[in-house]
């Protein structure tokens, strides 16, 4: 499995070096004595500041390596799990580096970059290890196109039924179908908004604008459809509406399973979108962190 492979890499190798290191940062960062304060002006702070921009470069170099099939440099799976364990460490190396001293500079600034950085890691993580088995289960073992195959073919489904029915509910059921948002923009695919639509022509000036009403989860439909059920003639229009209900809620569970998808998808790709930026202004920070370092050391 994905986490026995890199979070237990070799008896989850990397979890001990990065205790090892956190371990020995806080021993040397402990040996800080005399009238200068704990900080990264001392020799110890040096040491710590160092091993802490060497591991930020190394950790950053993932990202080529990840794509470097042809390498011999260790695994993929090694580099990952060494990626987490010592990523999470380093945050305690720069803090004990900085002695967690902070001001409106560029030093704190590359420290909350680089915070920022591990957090987006660990989200990343979290999202590659369950997202991929929390997709397999919402398809049931399928893909995304055969969710839309599905819901193609209930809309057929539901148009013709609907042709049989009153005008009222053919126009609500075909206009529903038309009007079915999936996906949108980037915030609306992240919070699984559904802003469909459907025409209800009997609709009063007080629950719809211009006969369009709000069809969120397919729910509003459903329940207009249902409500008519008791009111029609039981032997020309009501077997209609119960078949084209039940067309209606198998159609509503392949909508839903449709948005999770999505959101999902959107999910895993979004700590990347912004992982990758904020390792680059990392290492923009760092360098000037440095450069200014020792420009007045």
């Amino acid at each position: 499995m994905i986490h026995e492979g890199v979070l237990r890499h070799r008896n989850a190798r990397y979890l001990w070096v990065a205790l090892l290191l956190i371990l020995g940062s806080a021993v040397l960062y402990s040996t800080q004595r005399g009238l200068r304060p704990a900080g990264g002006g001392t020799w110890q702070g040096y040491v710590l500041g160092t091993i802490g921009a060497l591991m930020i470069v190394w950790l950053a170099w993932l990202g080529i390596r990840k794509r470097s099939y042809s390498s011999t440099v260790g695994t993929t799976a090694g580099w990952t799990s060494a990626h987490i364990y010592l990523g999470i460490a380093l945050m305690a190396v720069a803090t004990l580096h900085c002695a967690a001293k902070f001001g409106w500079n560029v030093h704190t600034l590359a420290y909350v970059l680089m915070s920022a950085v591990v957090l987006s890691g660990m989200f990343g993580v979290y999202a590659y290890l369950s997202f991929p088995q929390k997709l397999s289960e919402n398809r049931t073992g399928g893909s995304r196109a055969k969710l839309f195959a599905e819901l193609y073919a209930l809309d057929n489904e539901g148009r013709e039924v609907a042709r049989h029915c009153s005008a009222s509910i053919n126009t609500a059921v075909k206009s529903s179908i038309e009007r079915t948002a999936i996906g949108g923009g980037v915030i609306n695919q992240l919070l699984g908004r559904d802003r469909s639509l459907f025409i209800l022509e009997d609709a009063g000036d007080e629950s719809a604008k211009n006969g369009l009403t709000n069809n969120k989860d397919q729910q509003e439909l459903i329940a207009y459809v249902s409500n008519r059920i008791p009111r029609v003639d039981k032997g020309v229009e009501a077997p209609n509406l119960e078949s084209l209900l039940l067309i209606l809620c198998r159609r509503q569970a392949v909508l839903r399973r449709i948005h999770r998808d999505i959101q999902l998808n959107a999910w895993l790709k979004l700590w990347l979108y912004v992982h990758v930026p904020l390792t680059i202004a990392l290492l923009v920070a760092l360098s000037i962190h440095i450069l200014t370092t020792f420009f007045y050391w």
